[in-house]
């Protein structure tokens, strides 16, 4: 049984009958086990990820920053253990995919354990760069640091922001959002996991929104309808019409996704009220 966190005074009990892996890696507890919505990811008690959502998910988080980014040949990827994003930037047409993570093992344990994602034998080719897809285990802030490389689409999925010190917390601010914008191309894509939309837990949500406007020209919100998480896109040139555009490169775009159609996209990009009143 997993007690997750939701808010002041709020938890959700997940029931796991089976459980394929209880450890603690250098960075954090996890545990996957199987739950109501299938095989599951859980770190430090935060369900990250289940065989049952993680699509609508992982879809939200990235095919909008697809939809917007001026061309799609390089991804930066840091955090998002279990390699989705990874596959899907593929499929949408990347040639090369920089997956940065710091916690090995648990990129390991997610390919080995989870039905979704990197498999043990995908993974193996990836850390050994052969192959667009290709691994770091390195902090991504030392990652981008470093690189002299330059991206299209620079996406950071991590757990969230924490009230409380936490070592990925740093990622979250201006500092680094600001080394991200640095490393895009022209017409190129920060996209971020930015928190819940709901009243009860939308502290990390409204900071975001508030670190995106100070550091990017334009930023677009999309809230998933069908999950509890919001994903902020930030572009370094002002761009009207941001809606719109993703709209009409849907139909062109060479990965299909399963979960957002354009209603979807017109629909969940007006960020809710009590986000946008705090500006």
């Amino acid at each position: 049984m997993i007690v997750e966190p939701l808010g002041p005074g709020l938890t959700r009990t997940w029931d796991m009958p089976e459980v394929l892996v209880d450890t603690k890696t250098d960075f954090q507890h996890l545990v996957i086990g199987r739950t109501a919505q299938g095989l599951s990811l859980f770190c430090d008690d935060d369900r990250q990820s289940t065989e049952f959502s993680q699509l609508t998910y992982h879809e939200a988080l990235l095919v909008p920053a697809l939809l917007l980014a001026k061309t799609l040949d390089k991804v930066l990827v840091v955090g998002s253990s279990e390699g989705v994003v990874s596959q899907i930037s593929v499929a949408a047409g990347a040639s090369v995919v920089d997956h940065v993570d710091i916690d090995q093992r648990a990129v390991e344990l997610c390919a080995e354990h989870l039905p979704y994602g990197y498999t043990s034998e995908e993974l193996a080719r990836a850390v050994a760069h052969d192959g667009p897809v290709r691994v770091h285990y390195a902090d991504g802030w030392q990652f981008l640091a470093d690189t002299q490389q330059r991206y299209d689409v620079v996406l950071v999925d991590l757990p969230d922001e924490r009230p409380e010190f936490a070592q990925h917390n740093r990622l979250y601010e201006e500092e680094f959002l600001t080394r991200c914008r640095s490393v895009l191309t022209e017409g190129g894509v920060v996209v971020c996991q930015a928190g819940s939309q709901t009243m009860w837990r939308n502290e990390t949500l409204i900071r975001s929104w508030r670190r995106f406007n100070e550091v990017f020209a334009s930023t677009v919100y999309y809230g998933s309808d069908e999950h509890e998480w919001a994903f902020l896109f930030g572009l370094a040139e002002s761009t009207p019409d941001t809606t719109e555009l993703m709209v009409e490169r849907l139909a062109t775009l060479p990965y299909r996704p399963e979960t957002i159609d354009a209603d979807a996209l017109r629909g969940n990009t007006i960020p809710p009220y009590t986000v946008r009143k705090s500006l």
